[in-house]
């Protein structure tokens, strides 16, 4: 059982060993996939331990076989081990056992599998800790109730002003009362001025009469310009003329401007 334990703890280190010895994770399934010209260019850059450009050229074979599961396999694990991205890691195990379902290491590359969705986990779940993020944390919590006591100064503000007005309206003009008066002179006290003060009496006043606004019609003059010109609507101008046909205008004819 602790042989079991270790070999489940130091997987990655084996399955990466595998990679490192130029050996497929499954010799019956080494094949064409291998002799792909991509696949043997990112076999020798992991040799030369150049991680990235070796997932660069297995991603390359992919797309020249996509059905190729050693390409998978490789790629795995360099993304398990080395690159330290344990979604793409997840992937490319899953889509290796797809394609290679009797390999012997299947078990194995299931529990890596297991190990890379507990980082994946661990990976999102995980919250700052660190001082300058705690003091940036409490900042914002200060800001934020510093924010709220400002809002609720103005709604006790808004309440007590709506308080106001609705205990206090204001004072209605009565309508009833009677108008100021003012103070009118009679013959009475015209007759009571002073001696020696001539009064002159002021000349009645004659009311104004409105002057009628008329129009001449012009030659090519039609109602709907005489209107427009006088600021008037239509309408109202044939109100004003009655009887009157906008299309039998004469010139020299006379209208009433309402």
């Amino acid at each position: 059982m602790r042989f079991f334990a270790r070999l489940v703890q130091f997987a990655p280190a084996v399955l990466l060993g595998v990679v490192l010895a130029g050996c497929s994770p499954d010799d019956q399934s080494a094949g064409d996939d291998e002799k792909e010209p991509h696949f043997v260019l990112g076999k020798s850059r992991v040799n030369a331990m150049d991680y990235t450009g070796a997932v660069e050229a297995f991603q390359e074979s992919l797309e020249v076989g996509p059905h190729s599961a050693p390409a998978h396999y490789q790629l795995a694990c360099l993304y398990d081990t080395k690159i330290a991205d344990p979604a793409a890691a997840i992937y490319h195990y899953q889509e290796f056992l797809r394609l290679d379902p009797k390999t012997e290491i299947a078990d194995l590359i299931r529990r890596r599998i297991d190990g890379c969705k507990q980082q994946l986990a661990t990976d999102v779940l995980q919250l700052p800790s660190t001082p300058a993020a705690q003091q940036q944390l409490e900042k914002l919590v200060e800001k934020n109730r510093q924010l709220q006591d400002q809002v609720d100064k103005l709604n006790a503000y808004v309440a007590a002003y709506q308080a106001a007005q609705k205990n206090n309206p204001p004072p209605a003009q009565n309508i009833n009362s009677a108008p100021p008066q003012t103070t009118s002179y009679t013959p009475d006290d015209i007759s009571s001025t002073p001696p020696g003060m001539k009064i002159t009496p002021l000349p009645p006043v004659k009311p104004k009469t409105a002057k009628p606004h008329t129009h001449v019609v012009a030659a090519r003059e039609t109602m709907a310009a005489i209107a427009r010109n006088a600021g008037v609507s239509l309408t109202a101008l044939q109100a004003a003329n009655p009887g009157v046909s906008p299309k039998k205008l004469r010139v020299g004819q006379t209208l009433n401007l309402p």
